[in-house]
């Protein structure tokens, strides 16, 4: 199981893998760390392999006029979540081209893949994905609709495919999943068991997302599609402001009416249940993982009064945030 990465048309190495049958590995889980600085890419990746599982986060910057070529010489179904940036990915034996944006996710099959990467802008990447042995992740695919059985026959033909040629968008639940495996600080078969557990849980997310999607997004506009990126990108960066349906259709040039309708096709949820959900998973991340008194986690995600922060945590999660906190220290 070998993985190669070149830049310059598969001219300059950059990367060569050779990963252990099926990821396993001594001691039951490892975990490496990378960095290049060398033509015209700088970055970081980071790595973990147990069996059936690999798990890597990138955080990378390159000239926007680089490309990187990579072939392998294996199976494999790919978790890919793009959290900064825009990609570009094209198989170059088939020609056939995928693009994804900040935000998206998709699950690939491919089998002796060959193909280019590039990005857009000056951003760079930063990128997680789980690569799953097929047979592994095979069991846990419902074949209920034409997508999930259109995908697990093109993997019995060992033929390149996605999920859907439509990326979807990655849910506050799926980003704190992430963050949850990348700051996990268990050790051995602990840390085994819970980063197993996590990426079934974020294959859950994706599978349920995809079968409850009632392809609404379909019939949104390529313009309208970016305006509802627009306001959920006004939400991330504004967690603790507080403004209406009003002001923010005017924000992106929008109705009300339509900001409510496209939001929800495109993100499953309402404006404001995207909105809260985004709070309550920071202020869980808050008390787990950062020493910070809860009237202060309070004011950070724009609640004014600290008891009705408590009221929707425990309506959220089922315990008051005091409790949460005791549990982490203790």
């Amino acid at each position: 199981m070998k993985i190669k990465l070149h830049a310059n048309d598969f001219q300059d190495a950059l990367l060569e893998r050779q990963y252990p049958m099926n990821y396993v590995v001594d001691g039951g889980i490892v975990e490496q760390e990378f960095s290049a600085d060398i033509f015209g890419i700088r970055g970081s990746y980071r790595e973990i392999l147990m069996k059936n599982i690999r798990i890597g986060y990138g955080n990378m910057a390159m000239v926007p006029t680089m490309e990187l070529s990579f072939e392998t010489d294996f199976e494999t179904v790919e978790m890919y979540f793009l959290l900064k940036g825009d990609s570009s990915m094209v198989n170059t034996e088939t020609h056939q081209t995928l693009e994804i944006s900040p935000n998206q996710h998709n699950i690939f099959y491919t089998d002796h893949f060959r193909g280019k990467a590039s990005h857009r802008g000056t951003k760079g990447l930063l990128f997680f994905e789980v690569n799953l042995i097929p047979d592994f992740f095979s069991q846990y695919l419902p074949d209920s609709s034409p997508e999930f059985y259109d995908f697990l026959k093109k993997m019995s033909l060992k033929e390149n495919t996605h999920l859907n040629k439509d990326n979807y968008s990655i849910t506050p639940q799926m980003h704190f999943v992430i963050r949850e495996i990348l700051q996990c600080k268990r050790q051995g078969i602990f840390k085994k068991m819970f980063l197993e557990a996590k990426v079934l849980e974020l294959l859950m997310l994706q599978l349920e997302q995809v079968s409850s999607e009632n392809n609404q997004q379909l019939s949104i506009s390529a313009g309208d599609k970016e305006k509802m990126y627009a306001v959920r990108d006004f939400i991330i960066q504004n967690l603790e402001n507080h403004t209406t349906l009003a002001h923010l259709a005017r924000q992106v040039g929008t109705n009300e009416f339509s900001l409510k309708r496209d939001f929800k096709a495109l993100f499953g949820t309402t404006v404001f249940g995207y909105w809260n959900e985004l709070k309550m998973e920071k202020a869980k991340h808050l008390l787990l993982h950062e020493d910070i008194p809860i009237n202060v986690i309070s004011e950070k995600i724009g609640y004014k009064n600290p008891q009705h922060f408590t009221t929707a945590f425990k309506k959220k999660y089922g315990v008051v945030p005091s409790q949460l906190k005791k549990n982490k220290a203790g």
